[in-house]
């Protein structure tokens, strides 16, 4: 019998995925913490362990792991994974390539409109009982130009959307497909032609060392004065230090995130003591803060994947994952190439 140990889980998870392995002849056991915040000698034994983006999955603890050979995350993403570790191991490391494409997109769109249309200054201004409408006139998005740095699977919902508004879109991928372009009505453009011709740039990209800071100082210079930049991708895709200059001196009209760089600096305090050790830590936080409290920021703590009917496809897919690579012993499927 394997042992299926899961990291940062609610009651609902719990009992959702209680029912998802039912019958598969093993007792999953489940943690309300972060993995780094448990005790390894209690779960030393684990075949398997599930995290969420919070869990750190580090060497040392991978190394407190002797029976581990599986680590199945509930995100797309796996940053928060140290793969040469599990590689080295022979640990087979499985995501959720694909739950929240809709989800995501329709996040993305809640940030725009937010800005668009002074949602969140009209919003505060009427809990003052103030219900003057002076500064908060704003924009159409159709006929406005988008560009879509990522047209993945949440890109090309976040175009399709777009394309409902009435807006252009220009597209940068990697892997452009063009009968996708067609279909769409959108055109694949150069990251320079994207910076030039968009009134508003969306990030739909993974956190890797080609992406990381992607968008810098010499990036932002290259946009449309007045630019307003979407982020529900990773934080570290934007260098901090320049959106913080392009916010401050107008360059950006405005910014809507669900993340920020160092973003852990911001929501925990035992982050910040060790940032305390890193002058770098505490320039990122300072800038970090500074970028929250301006009102042509809309922020949003990481929250773009969270709908019911998301978080239910991250818990369907995960207990395949486990069933195949670790219940059934077949081969691993959602397998992230190490």
């Amino acid at each position: 019998m394997a042992k299926i140990v899961f990291f940062e889980t609610q009651d609902w998870e719990k009992e959702y995925l209680e029912r998802k392995l039912d019958g598969s002849g093993h007792a999953p056991v489940f943690y309300l913490c972060r993995l780094q915040d448990a005790k390894p000698e209690e779960f030393a034994d684990a075949d398997a362990i599930s995290v969420f983006i919070y869990s750190q999955v580090s060497r040392e603890i991978i190394a407190k792991l002797p029976n581990l050979k599986l680590v199945a995350t509930r995100s797309t993403g796996f940053d928060h994974i140290d793969l040469q570790a599990c590689k080295e191991r022979g640990i087979h490391v499985a995501n959720v390539p694909t739950y929240g494409e809709n989800t995501v997109a329709e996040h993305t769109f809640a940030l725009i409109l937010n800005l668009s249309r002074n949602v969140h200054k009209s919003y505060l201004r009427t809990l003052q009982s103030n219900f003057k409408i002076e500064d908060l006139r704003g924009f159409d998005l159709k006929g406005k130009t988008l560009g879509v740095i990522g047209a993945g699977h949440i890109g090309q919902h976040v175009i399709k959307i777009a394309k409902g508004f009435g807006m252009h879109v220009l597209a940068y991928d990697p892997y452009p497909n063009q009968f996708i372009a067609d279909i769409l009505h959108f055109s694949y453009a150069t990251l320079d032609e994207i910076y030039a011709g968009s009134d508003i740039i969306t990030l739909h990209v993974p956190l890797t060392g080609q992406t990381e800071h992607l968008i810098d100082a010499a990036a932002i210079a290259r946009m449309k004065d007045g630019v307003i930049i979407i982020n529900t991708a990773r934080g570290g895709v934007i260098d901090t230090d320049a959106l913080y200059e392009g916010l401050a001196s107008g360059k950006i009209k405005g910014a809507g995130l669900d993340v920020i760089e160092d973003e852990k600096l911001v929501m925990e305090e035992a982050q910040l003591r060790k940032a305390s050790e890193e002058k770098k830590g505490w320039k990122t936080l300072y800038e970090d803060l500074a970028i929250l409290k301006m009102p042509n920021v809309v922020f949003t703590p990481h929250n773009a994947f969270n709908s019911q009917e998301a978080l239910e496809r991250i818990l369907d897919t995960t207990a395949e994952n486990l069933k195949h690579c670790v219940i059934s012993g077949k081969e691993c499927i959602n397998h992230v190439k190490l």
